[in-house]
């Protein structure tokens, strides 16, 4: 059993992560959501919630503490919950961290797909660079997933793609997403201290 803390367990990827976790894991889950009633029912056995942002150092502590994984699915000041996450995850010891970006952070969008989504031509992705910087310069175990626009599909058909080589579709499943992180929140070599791009096959 893995203990895995999900950062923005209420939002569209975090809520279908955590109910993969639940259908396809032995995990115990804490939830960290600044509005935890939107969680809905708890399993009892498997989950616990705490209400608190990333940036409330004191919370995050708390939220950290005898965690082996740490998923974050993340809107808003982007490099500074990065921060945040690194700091806390040193100060408390926790290593492993699973970091939603998005595609074209660098680059790397073919043409074919329309480079026009990387960041060159996208100034909304700054945020998710400036994040990927923090982590990258990190001394965690960390991998950045860098998804295509996520639909709701019901496949875990896709292709992953490391930094430095170009992205291989345009959209992805949240359930493939899901999928990726359950595998790395149980293999700590995988995608380790890499930026992985995750695309519809």
């Amino acid at each position: 059993m893995t203990n895995v803390l999900i950062i923005g367990a209420t939002g569209s990827v975090g809520s279908v992560t955590r109910q993969y976790f639940l259908e396809n894991t032995a995990d115990h889950l804490t939830l960290m959501a600044r509005n935890v009633s939107r969680l809905g029912r708890l399993n009892a056995d498997r989950e616990q919630a705490i209400t608190g942002s990333v940036t409330d150092a004191t919370v995050l502590k708390g939220a950290l503490a005898g965690q082996d994984v740490v998923f974050a699915a993340l809107s808003g000041n982007l490099g500074g919950m990065a921060q945040s996450l690194v700091s806390g995850m040193d100060e408390v010891g926790v290593k492993r961290l699973l970091f939603i970006a998005s595609m074209g952070i660098y680059n790397e969008i073919p043409a074919s797909l329309g480079a026009s989504g990387n960041l060159q031509s996208n100034p909304m992705l700054r945020g998710y660079r400036v994040a990927a910087d923090v982590i990258e310069a990190s001394d965690l175990n960390y991998t950045v997933i860098r998804p295509g626009w996520f639909d709701s599909g019901n496949d875990t058909d896709y292709e992953v793609t490391k930094k430095g080589e170009p992205f291989g579709g345009h959209d992805v499943s949240r359930k493939s997403i899901a999928d990726l992180v359950v595998r790395l929140a149980h293999d700590e070599t995988l995608g380790s201290r890499d930026s992985l791009g995750i695309n519809r096959k």
